[in-house]
């Protein structure tokens, strides 16, 4: 039984990208993420989330991911498969990928316009098991209910800059 949903996100996500729409099998994603920086809205769930019940940040600061295949399966929707690792476990996920363009934009650094810059976005989910990462914390409620779901949606947004942009 499900009573509600939680949601949360990474602040100080990074990464870098190869996006080749005209061969995306030459495509490739590297994404590192801050554990540490979860924040659900409640400071104590976000404590607990970053104990060892959870995500143990203090031996596994980092959630990393790093695509081994990348494909398009629509005009705009691409499957990027890939190794996830969360607590230094990893595991094979699929990544289902949205294109939504790119556009040309202003671009400030110190007060400097340096645009413009090219930014493409992109919305990519997956839903992983969190018991094969090994975080298996949970507790009962009544009416046979758990605290916590196994499945675990993620979704990723993500606005990226042309890096050939930044060599004018």
């Amino acid at each position: 039984m499900m009573v509600t949903w939680v949601r949360g996100h990474f602040k100080n996500v990074t990464g870098t990208m190869d996006f080749m729409p005209d061969d995306p099998s030459h495509s490739s994603i590297k994404a590192v993420i801050d554990a540490n920086q979860l924040w659900t809205g409640e400071s104590a769930r976000d404590a607990h989330l970053k104990s060892v019940d959870f995500l143990d940040v203090t031996n596994y600061p980092l959630i990393l991911f790093k695509s081994t295949f990348v494909e398009q399966c629509g005009a705009n929707d691409y499957k990027a498969a890939g190794d996830l690792t969360i607590r230094g476990i990893s595991r094979p996920v699929v990544l289902d990928v949205q294109y939504l363009g790119q556009w040309p934009t202003p671009y400030w650094e110190n007060g400097v316009d340096k645009g413009p810059i090219t930014r493409a976005g992109f919305v990519a989910r997956t839903s992983i098991n969190r018991y094969d990462f090994d975080v298996k914390w949970n507790s009962s409620i009544d009416r046979a209910g758990i605290v916590v779901s196994k499945e675990i949606d993620i979704t990723i947004d993500v606005e990226a800059l042309r890096d050939s942009d930044f060599k004018k």
